[in-house]
């Protein structure tokens, strides 16, 4: 039976936005007749298996493309991809998409349908929620959800890489629920040996085992009346798999060894790097626990996908690091650069880049840039993990004049392609990050492109 519990009033203001959902079809490539609808604002295209839809090419980039909905409309974007983007046989960086369209990534051509069904999407005007932060539109859906979410009793499933904050999202929970008062316990299931999970988990009795000396508490019942929190759940071995759906069907565990059942009042949120409803696939996860553990998805993005909370993100940690004095400020253009990585550890990487780079300055009055700095923490040691292509390589037996020529085309061409996929095609932002004016960069892109 559940204990009596605390009302928490979660003040936040939710608009939302209306748009149709919409199928892509694969038309040609590979993975021809592969078709996903969608009721999302925002879809991301490309090889890696965190993208919505997944294709096989070997043509097609990781993170290919974005689709996103704005008040204008469905926009795609190219994601610096290797072989572009065509929509309706024009290249392009970024273009509006009509009801129906082709597009074409790589070798693949995927049609692009809007259907007649509305979706309502709720959006936080806010931009943090516990220990959140996100001014982006992706973060600011989620924290519209956890503000739903938090008050009830439901089991939540959070997915995301490492370091995108996934304990965080589980401390929202728990501190803006009905179980504030009680414990939160954090189990991480990745850093218990297989032999011991069980026990771990689920406790034991004296003698249960060789070294089983006296009895101990599970982590579950150490939750009990609280919330458990585990992470990584998606290395539970599948032998335990069914304790564990046991467990949260009859809110009630047996310790190894005994005989006798411990009732249970016990809120469960799990975590995950892993794509769960791949490791089902995969036979490496029970479906049934994933329905169970699923009752509220939420797929927490990476950084790399959300580069407009990167600005929010430094100054808040910067704030942090200064300790009252005066915090390090970053410049327009250091700003920008830290947008354009790829942060593969994702948030804990962007802190930790930060406060190295705030030691190593050994500037106590906050005035200039901690990036600016030499040795292996310049921001120009950070490297985009699609630019490893982009080498300029050098040919010794042609004149230098010629190979200057080329060197100096090749290098422009490479730079504003790079700039204006950044910029999503605004050519004035893209001017100023150059530091040229509009008008040069035209002349300059028309000398490129001449039918531009």
């Amino acid at each position: 039976m559940s204990q009596p519990t605390e009302t928490v009033h979660i003040k936040m203001v939710v608009d939302s936005i209306s748009f149709r959902k919409y199928t892509i079809k694969v038309i040609e490539g590979p993975d021809r007749g592969l078709t996903r609808t969608f009721d999302r604002r925002q879809i991301f295209i490309g090889t890696a298996p965190d993208n919505h839809l997944v294709l096989t090419d070997p043509t097609v980039s990781r993170t290919h493309a974005k689709i996103e909905y704005a008040d204008e409309g469905y926009r795609i974007t190219d994601q610096l991809s290797k072989n572009g983007i065509t929509v309706q046989g024009v290249k392009i960086i970024g273009a509006y998409l009509t009801g129906e369209c082709r597009i074409t990534l790589g070798q693949t051509t995927v049609l692009f349908s809007l259907g007649t069904d509305q979706v309502e999407l709720a959006i936080a005007r806010e931009s943090k929620f516990g220990g959140l932060l996100g001014q982006s539109v992706e973060m600011r859906e989620i924290f519209a959800i956890l503000k739903k979410v938090a008050p009830s009793e439901a089991t939540v499933l959070v997915e995301g890489e490492s370091g995108t904050g996934k304990e965080l999202i589980a401390e929202a929970l728990h501190q803006f629920g009905p179980r504030r008062n009680k414990p939160m316990v954090v189990f991480d299931c990745s850093a218990v040996p297989r032999e011991l999970l069980e026990s771990e988990l689920f406790g034991h009795v004296r003698g249960a085992f060789t070294g089983a000396i006296r009895d101990r508490v599970g982590a579950m019942e150490e939750a009990n009346g609280g919330t458990l929190f585990l992470d990584e759940v998606g290395e539970l071995p599948l032998e335990l798999q069914p304790k564990l759906l046991r467990a949260l069907e009859k809110q009630e565990i047996k310790p190894v060894g005994s005989n006798r059942r411990v009732q249970l009042d016990v809120r469960i949120i799990c975590a995950t790097n892993r794509i769960l409803e791949q490791e089902v696939e995969n036979g490496n996860f029970r479906r049934d626990l994933f329905y169970r553990l699923g009752v509220i998805h939420i797929q927490l993005p990476p950084l790399r996908k959300r580069p407009e909370d990167i600005p929010l993100l430094a100054d808040h940690f910067l704030a942090e690091m200064a300790e009252g004095k005066a915090p390090h400020r970053l410049s327009y253009d250091t700003m920008e650069r830290l947008k354009s990585h790829s942060w593969p550890g994702n948030v804990r990487e962007l802190r930790n880049f930060l406060e190295r780079a705030v030691i190593l300055s050994g500037d106590s009055d906050g005035s200039s840039s901690p990036l600016d700095l030499p040795g292996p923490t310049r921001l120009g040691s950070l490297k985009n993990n699609q630019d490893s292509d982009e080498i300029l390589q050098m040919d010794f037996d042609a004149p230098f004049k010629d190979e200057k020529l080329r060197l100096t085309s090749t290098f422009e061409k490479r730079y504003f392609d790079r700039l204006l996929r950044r910029t999503e095609g605004n050519i004035s932002k893209a001017a100023r990050i150059a530091g040229i004016h509009r008008k040069t960069l035209e002349y300059m892109l028309k000398q490129q492109e001449p039918d531009l």
